[in-house]
Formats: structure tokens, sequence, C-alpha cells
């Protein structure tokens, strides 16, 4: 019977402890990285510059096999595995690697120093936008000064797209939201919420709270 490819090495390399854990698991969620096989062997052949018709002749398969393992339409048997292996002249774990992935980054990076950052007074706040010399940001930072000492002081909700991350640096806050009951936060505490949702910050302490916010997307207010 065709014994698959990924069931063989797995059987092959795994200690008998790690087989023990194996059968446990098994029925759970996934816990070993997909070895991509398809994508693999698609690599090397590209790495040496070969064509479907090239591995067909170097590992007697068919050029339809050989497509339908690469898209990940079928799963190779361990006979397949071998002749591959062997055809391309390649050992087992060179086939099983999981396939490199080119990163490209734009090495973007902008400084603030203290107090640097970009100002943004409001009548309720005093923002401090940070990084703000940098275009096209996917988070927006900011320290704010939360001046307003009631809810009243508030015409409207705060509200912007995305989400925000807020944690307070100096001072007490009360987080007002649209959805829920008014929030005490103390130096240290931090809140994860949907910015979209109304709403405001107020200082309880004797002085001007701070906190530092990171945005995903959006204007402040």
């Amino acid at each position: 019977m065709a014994v698959n490819a990924v069931s063989y090495v797995m059987t092959m390399t795994a200690t008998s402890e790690e087989n023990a854990a194996l059968r446990i698991a098994s029925g759970r969620k996934a816990f070993v990285e997909p070895l991509c096989l398809g994508e693999r062997l698609k690599q090397i052949r590209l790495a040496n510059q070969w064509t479907l018709e090239d591995v067909s002749q170097r590992t007697g398969l068919a050029r339809s096999t050989l497509s339908k393992i690469e898209n990940d339409q079928v799963s190779p048997t361990f006979s397949v595995v071998q002749k591959l292996t062997t055809g391309l002249n390649i050992d087992l774990p060179q086939l099983l690697t999981p396939p490199k992935r080119e990163r490209y980054t734009m090495g973007r990076r902008d400084l603030t120093r203290k107090g640097k950052g970009q100002q943004h007074p409001t009548p309720t706040y005093e923002h401090e936008l940070l990084g703000h010399q940098l275009a096209q940001k996917r988070m927006i930072p900011f320290k704010t000064i939360v001046r307003a000492r009631s809810f009243d002081e508030y015409h409207q909700w705060v509200r912007h797209d995305g989400e925000e991350f807020l944690m307070v640096l100096h001072g007490d806050i009360m987080l007002y939201t649209e959805f829920y009951a008014p929030l005490v936060l103390v130096e240290g505490d931090s809140i994860y919420f949907d910015s979209d949702m109304g709403h405001a910050l107020v200082s309880t302490s004797a002085e001007d709270a701070v906190v530092l916010s990171v945005c995903t997307r959006g204007d402040i207010a």
C-alpha cells in the first residue's frame, strides 16, 4: 500500500516518545508546521533552471504528476519521493526543508527625540505625534497630555477608524466608551479597543495624566 511521504518522514525521524506524542495529539489542532513539499519541489526546480519536462526525464515521473505535486493537488507517495530524490540527486532533508521565502524591507525608521514630536493641541487633549516624518505608516503613535477634567468638556464622542492601544504613562484617567461603563486606568494600565467606538479620556489625578496611544489608521481628534 502506498505510504504518504509526510507520514513516512514522521515515522522514520521521530523517537518512540515523539511517536507517542503524535498519537496522543491525533485529532487535535496540528502543531507540526506544514512541509509544503510541492512548493519546495518547485523551488528546487526553478533554482536549477529545470522545466517540468527536465524533471520528468530525470525522475521518470509524468509532467502532469509533477505539476499536480507542485500545485498541492496530490500528496506524493513514498515511492514518488524516492524517484524525486534519486532523479534530482538530492537527499530527503533537502526536499523536505521548508521553502525559503524572500523578504523585502524598506528599512525605514524615524527617530523622535524627547519633546520633539509634532504638537497637535485640542481643547481636551494635547497630542504629541511621534514618528510624524514617516509617511504611509500602518500605525500612528502619539503621546497625549489629558487636559479634560470632566466628560462634559466633550461636545461629542472621539472616534476614528481602526483600532487603538492605550497605556497610562503618568497619573490616572477615566476612560469613557460608548458601549461600556466608565473605566478607571492608573499608571501602567493599558487597554486595546476599537477606536471607531466613541471614547473620551478624563484626568482624575491631581496633575494632568499622560498616555501613550498607538492607532492602526485614521485621524485623531
